[in-house]
């Protein structure tokens, strides 16, 4: 059976990456899928490199008068519309954590007769992701964070950031710019990683060994570490905090606004990595604004100094975008070649389980 993929064009804002690349792509119709390509004006990938391997370039939006037998693959959720969903979707929809409108989300697919498969929780026997965008969702969230300390010493609040077109192009650019908050400081800053050992934990850690920070200057804390539950005043003693948990289930916070106001804080940039803004559980529960790279941190108001920003911008792995997809897509690349067997094919019957189990708690 011939297999049918409709690559839909983002929408959302500044979101660069993509679910297929044109090397994912050329393996795909090498295997017999058709692929047809939205025009992009925001992708990494120009439409003409996805054109040369072979996939046929389609209007942006038309996936929703496409023909119900494609597959709409895509990353990030869709517009907020109401009309009913009838294909099935391969996608990021943030709707099963009790995230924020989280029904209107979920609702759109039963009403239409569609099908979610909501690429957060394609997994393999093991219970682990298929594929993810944690590494790179680390790196870069750890590179805002050292850009925002430094930016905080010397000129204010960090500025708009733009995607980079290659990693060795951010390690540049985040060395530069902690030199000048080294300057000011006199000292390299303490940056504590909670979920180091994580896919995103080790992304972050990476970043800061990249960039030049001593290994005495870069805690790494996980599940043994926050056993015993916060709040943490440790948290405190650092200059950047980053959050790469996966957040399953209500936990003690990690940072309160009452610890926040303690004496003696050095604590002056958390970037939620997880950014579980809207989650009811969200451990970091001092701030309730979704940051974006043009306003990358928003101000909390504290009764102590020094200044203190949060960095919770969810779609973080789009400041490298090209190396980000391609890491993520080639991940995803076995589970979409079962496709054609997606009714039998555990991963995609797991995920289709899980989809009509949400569909109930409507």
């Amino acid at each position: 059976m011939t297999v049918t993929l409709h690559l839909r064009a983002e929408t959302k804002p500044l979101e660069r990456r993509s679910a297929l690349t044109p090397t994912t792509a050329k393996a795909l119709l090498d295997k017999g899928f058709k692929i047809y390509v939205e025009r992009s004006d925001q992708s990494i990938f120009d439409d003409e490199e996805f054109e040369a391997v072979g996939c046929e370039l389609v209007p942006k939006g038309s996936w929703k008068t496409a023909p119900k037998d494609r597959i709409i693959i895509g990353l990030k959720e869709l517009e907020e519309e109401d009309f009913p969903l009838v294909h099935e979707h391969i996608q990021f929809a943030h709707c099963y954590k009790d995230q924020g409108g989280w029904k209107e989300v979920l609702s759109r697919f039963p009403r239409g007769g569609g099908t979610l498969y909501d690429l957060e929780f394609l997994q393999d026997e093991s219970g682990r992701r298929v594929a993810a965008f944690g590494y790179h969702a680390g790196f870069a969230g750890a590179a805002i964070g050292l850009m925002a300390w430094s930016s905080q010493l010397t000129t204010g609040p960090l500025g708009p950031v733009e995607p980079f077109a290659n990693e060795t192009a951010l390690i540049n650019t985040v060395k530069a710019k902690i030199q000048e908050g080294i300057a000011k400081k006199g000292r390299q800053p303490k940056v504590l990683v909670i979920g180091a050992l994580g896919r995103c934990g080790s992304g972050a850690v990476d970043l800061c060994k990249q960039v030049g920070l001593e290994d005495s200057n870069i805690v790494k804390w996980d599940m043994a570490e926050t056993a015993k539950g916060g709040p943490f005043d440790e948290i405190l003693d650092a200059d950047i905090f980053v959050n790469c948990i996966y957040l399953s289930k209500e936990i003690p916070p990690f940072v309160t606004k009452e610890t926040l106001n303690k004496p003696g804080r050095n604590l002056s940039v958390i970037v939620d990595v997880s950014a579980d803004t809207t989650n009811p559980f969200n451990p970091i529960p001092i701030y309730t604004v979704a940051t974006v790279f043009s306003d990358p941190t928003v101000k909390v108001e504290t009764e102590t100094e020094p200044y203190l920003s949060v960095c919770s911008i969810d779609h973080l792995p789009s400041l490298l975008p090209r190396e980000a997809s391609e890491a993520f897509s080639t991940a995803l690349l076995p589970s979409l070649y079962e496709l054609p067997n997606r009714h039998t094919a555990r991963v995609w019957t797991e995920a289709k389980k899980l989809f009509e189990h949400h569909v109930q708690r409507l």
